[in-house]
C-alpha cells in the first residue's frame, strides 16, 4: 500500500481531517498523557519514611472522565443473546442500559466528593502502599474494627455502614456499640498499590492488616468481611495475632472435609445430612457447576483479561456477572442497574449509581486485572472449614451463596460467639442492608466488649 495522500485530497483537507482528529483525541500523544495523569494526591512522608501515614485526596482529571464517556459511546456491540434468559452471560439489553446511563447521566463527582469527605490515607507495608479510610467515633471506649471488601467491591461498598458503626446512638443503638473503623482496600484494588512480585494473597493481606492496625495504635482490634474480605478475615484469625479480639463474617467458611470431598467428587448429597446441611449441600453444588467461571478464570489467567483493561462495557460486564444473572449473588446488582425488582429479588439499598461508582472507580484505577490476580494468589476453597479458635461471629444472609448451617459453622468455627440468620440481604450485605448489617457487625462483636 502505497505511503503517499492521494491526489484527489487536498493538502488543505488533509490537515483539516488531521487537525479534526487531534481534537477528537485521535492518535494524540498529548490527549494520551492527559488521560494517565495521577488520580489521586498523596501527602509527602516527612525524610523519606514511606511506613508514616499519608494524607491521600481524590481528583480525577476531566480528561480522563470524558476519555471514559468516548469509549463508552464508541463500544462495539455483540448481537443479542440467543436465549430469553440470563443464561448465556449478562443480558445485552442490561449493559446497553447501564451504557446509557453512565455515558451521560452519571456524575463521577459526587462519588468523589464521599470520598473526599472521609479520611483517606496511604502507608506502605511490605514494600507496598495500602490505602485505607479511618474513621474514629466520637464515643469512649469504642472498638478499632478492620473492615475488609471483597471483589467485585471496593472500599465503596463500605460508605453506608460508616456512621452506623461509628455513631451508632444515632441509629437507636447505645455508645458501647461504637467502632473505630479502618475501611483499607486490599492489594491491587482502588487506591491500594499493585503488587510487582507474586505473594500478595490472603495470607499476606491478614498480616499486613495486624501490622496496619498496629500503625494506628491499636493494640487490640476486631476484623470483619465478607466475600474475599471473609476469606481474609478467615485467614486473619487462622494466624491468631495476639492483638486480634475476634472475627465476624458474613461470608462464613463452614464446609466440612467430607462435604468438600463430595463436592469435588460431584456426588449426589450425603444420606445423613439435615435438612439446613443438604439445603447447603446443593447451593454449593449448584455454585460450583455454574458460578464458578468468573473464578476460575481469575484463578488460573488473570492477565489473560486485557478487555477489561481497554473496555469499559468489558470491564463492566465482567464485574456485574456471577453466572447467575437474576438469582444470587447478582441478583441486587441486577436489580440495582435496572432500577426495580427483578424476579422478585430486591437491590435493597444498592442504587444503579452505587454500582456505577464501583465499577468507575475499577476503571479509573485500571485496576480490573491487578485485582483479579488475589484470585491467582489465593490457593485454598474459601468456603471449606475453617478450623479457628479465635472468638467468631457470623451472619448467615438469606441471599448469601449459601447459608451456612450453624451445626457446620461450630465444627469450623471453635469459639463461636455469635450465629445469626437475618430476615433479608444477601452477599453485598453492606451495600443491601446497611442499617441490617450494622445492627449484626454490633450484636456479633458486643461479647468481646466484656
Amino acid at each position: 500500500m502505497s505511503d503517499t495522500i492521494p491526489q484527489s485530497l487536498s493538502r488543505r483537507r488533509f490537515v483539516s481531517l488531521a487537525t479534526a482528529a487531534v481534537a477528537a483525541g485521535s492518535l494524540s500523544p498529548l490527549a494520551f498523557a492527559q488521560t494517565n495523569r495521577p488520580i489521586i494526591d498523596v501527602a509527602q512522608a516527612t525524610d523519606g519514611d514511606t511506613t508514616a501515614i499519608r494524607a491521600l485526596r481524590v481528583h480525577v482529571p476531566e480528561s480522563q472522565l470524558s476519555d471514559l464517556r468516548r469509549r463508552i459511546k464508541t463500544t462495539r456491540w455483540p448481537e443479542r443473546e440467543t436465549v430469553a434468559d440470563d443464561s448465556q452471560g449478562v443480558p445485552l439489553a442490561m449493559l446497553e442500559e447501564l451504557a446509557r446511563h453512565w455515558s451521560t447521566d452519571y456524575d463521577w463527582r459526587k462519588v468523589e466528593a464521599r470520598l473526599n469527605a472521609l479520611p483517606n490515607f496511604v502507608t506502605e507495608i511490605d514494600g507496598l502502599d495500602i490505602h485505607f479510610i479511618h474513621v474514629r467515633s466520637k464515643h469512649e471506649n469504642a472498638m478499632p474494627l478492620v473492615v475488609t471488601h471483597g471483589w467485585p467491591g471496593s472500599v465503596i461498598e463500605q460508605f453506608k455502614i460508616i456512621d452506623p458503626l461509628t455513631n451508632p446512638t444515632a441509629y437507636g443503638a447505645s455508645a458501647s456499640d461504637a467502632f473505630h473503623l479502618v475501611i483499607p482496600s486490599l492489594p491491587g484494588y482502588g487506591f491500594s498499590g499493585k503488587p510487582t512480585q507474586t505473594g500478595w494473597g490472603p495470607e499476606r493481606t491478614a498480616r499486613a492488616w495486624a501490622v496496619l492496625m498496629k500503625h494506628l495504635g491499636y493494640a487490640k482490634f476486631a476484623a470483619q468481611g465478607g466475600d474475599l474480605g471473609g476469606v481474609v478475615c478467615n485467614v486473619m484469625a487462622k494466624q491468631a495475632p495476639a492483638e486480634l479480639l475476634g472475627i465476624h463474617v458474613n461470608f462464613p467458611a463452614t464446609v466440612p472435609p467430607e462435604i468438600v470431598k463430595a463436592l469435588q467428587a460431584g456426588d449426589a448429597p450425603p444420606p445423613n445430612l439435615s435438612a439446613d446441611e443438604r439445603h447447603a449441600y446443593e447451593q454449593l453444588a449448584s455454585a460450583a457447576m455454574k458460578r464458578r467461571a468468573y473464578a476460575l478464570e481469575m484463578g488460573t489467567r488473570p492477565q489473560t483479561l486485557y478487555g477489561i483493561s481497554d473496555s469499559p462495557i468489558g470491564l463492566a460486564g465482567w464485574l456485574l456477572d456471577h453466572g447467575d444473572g437474576y438469582t444470587q449473588p447478582a441478583a441486587a446488582l441486577t436489580s440495582a442497574v435496572f432500577g426495580r425488582d427483578v424476579n422478585g429479588e430486591s437491590a435493597g439499598a444498592m442504587t444503579r449509581d452505587d454500582v456505577l461508582d464501583d465499577i468507575t472507580l475499577y476503571w479509573l484505577t485500571n485496576t480490573g486485572i491487578s485485582a483479579a490476580r488475589f484470585y491467582w494468589e489465593s490457593h485454598f476453597n474459601f468456603t471449606a472449614a475453617a478450623d479457628v479458635s479465635v472468638p467468631a461471629a457470623i451472619s448467615v444472609f438469606p441471599r448469601e451463596n449459601y447459608q451456612a448451617p450453624r451445626s457446620w459453622a461450630e465444627r469450623a468455627y471453635h469459639n463461636l460467639i455469635y450465629y445469626n440468620r437475618p430476615e433479608k440481604g444477601g452477599h453485598f450485605a453492606a451495600w443491601e442492608q446497611p442499617q441490617l448489617f450494622a445492627q449484626e457487625v454490633r450484636a456479633g462483636l458486643r461479647p468481646l466488649r466484656a
